[in-house]
């Protein structure tokens, strides 16, 4: 005789699409699914900022979509656990015995001084009433825990807030001198903010460390001064959304260099933008004449500067100056008016900026209500004349105080 077997239902098949998303909407919204995203975009962040060439990893396609996942992650987590927090707070559940769960016993009292006297404690409270028996089930800052799920939406707002910058952001670096002044970002039509360096105040200690990085600048609209500030270290300043450093710097030589008859060559500033066996060199072309001329700030503390003279068929002339000097080299004559300096900005607009600073806020005031203001559960049962009274915390949470406290309220009269 064959042994019967249990019946079983199918799926219909009109479920299934639902079941198969229900799966993956736990597996998206697992603690470990998120843990194991936020550590790959960790890594990914990690060798762009160690490897060289490593920033390439941060544009493609791959990052994209692990960023895009993580945010899908977040909000599975959400929707996940959302039912649960509001079903647990608007209508509390037993408390059972186990780890994390503590108990004592009070003297027995009625059940409607009990639930006024857990609502005077802070608790919302559900009586629950049996055959045989009672019971009565609370929660205290039931709502806390919707500001743990807080965390999860605050990394999705992180992701939206970076790629909103990468989408729509822009940087620009340019370099000016005294005088000089440059749009803030790539030209087009009806754009005009721009910024003019006016001067670099810079001074060192004994060590050589900054004391002062001043850079004056002037900020412009349609060509006319708006707004003069001083930009320093993490100190950028702001205008018409965009975020303006300075970057770098480096002297410039003020020469003037004239033909022997006297006709002027060359009369501007020379950036010494390279640095070759410990020294900033500048050259400037003179097609006219047919030569270079090499700078080099051989003496920074006396600065003085060395000129030299390449031609087609190689170096014709070299020759040292100061300050107010001039000199022949070669076929040419050199004057040196002076030093200026030249700075390098990057401007930068990001419009994800306030997306992130705002997860980033959420992701505090989550923290916040998850380690400082933990959710507190109760449920208060008759126990052979007397009320055990069962207390569970959050996880980190050790509700001991709690717990007298709250034995003291349902014992007192």
């Amino acid at each position: 005789m064959a042994t019967p077997r249990a019946a079983t239902r199918a799926t219909p098949a009109a479920d299934r699409p639902a079941r198969h998303a229900e799966r993956w909407l736990r597996v998206l919204g697992d603690g470990r699914t998120g843990a194991l995203l936020l550590a790959a975009v960790g890594l990914a962040n990690v060798l762009a900022a160690l490897v060289p060439g490593g920033a390439a990893v941060l544009v493609g396609a791959w990052y994209g979509a692990l960023l895009g996942t993580l945010a899908v992650s977040g909000v599975a987590a959400v929707a996940v656990r959302l039912p649960a927090a509001w079903r647990e707070w608007r209508h509390p559940t037993a408390v059972h015995r186990g780890s994390g769960a503590l108990e004592t016993c009070v003297p027995e009292r009625a059940p409607a001084e009990l639930l006024a006297a857990i609502a005077a404690a802070g608790y919302r409270a559900r009586f629950e009433e049996g055959h045989r028996t009672w019971a009565i089930h609370a929660v205290r800052r039931g709502w806390s825990r919707f500001g743990s799920l807080g965390s999860h939406l605050a990394v999705v707002v992180v992701v939206l807030g970076a790629a909103v910058g990468a989408a729509f952001g822009s940087e620009t670096v340019f370099s000016l001198l005294p005088g000089d002044q440059a749009l803030l970002d790539a030209p087009r039509d009806g754009f005009s903010s721009a910024v003019r360096l006016e001067s670099l105040d810079a001074e060192f200690g004994p060590d050589d460390r900054p004391r002062t990085l001043d850079v004056a600048v002037t900020f412009l609209r349609d060509g006319k001064p708006v707004r003069e500030t001083t930009l320093r270290v993490n100190e950028p300043g702001d205008f018409d959304g965009y975020l303006v450093h300075p970057w770098t710097y480096g002297p410039t030589a003020r020469i003037r260099v004239t033909s022997l008859a006297g006709t002027t060559l060359l009369d501007a500033s020379v950036p010494l933008d390279a640095v070759r066996d410990g020294e900033p060199v500048g050259t400037a072309e003179l097609p006219t004449a047919g030569v270079t001329v090499g700078l080099a700030l051989t003496d920074a503390e006396s600065n003085e500067l060395g000129v030299s003279v390449v031609g087609r068929s190689g170096p014709v002339d070299a020759a040292r100056l100061r300050p107010g000097e001039s000199i022949r080299v070669g076929d040419v004559r050199v004057e040196l008016a002076g030093f200026d300096a030249w700075v390098t900005f990057m401007s930068r607009r990001d419009p994800g900026l306030p997306v992130l600073f705002a997860g980033a806020g959420l992701l505090c005031a989550s923290l916040v209500a998850g380690f400082w203001l933990p959710r507190r559960r109760v449920t208060i049962r008759p126990a052979g004349g007397e009320l055990s009274v069962l207390l569970r915390g959050d996880r980190f949470d050790r509700p001991a105080d709690e717990l007298a406290r709250l034995a003291g309220r349902l014992a007192s009269p």
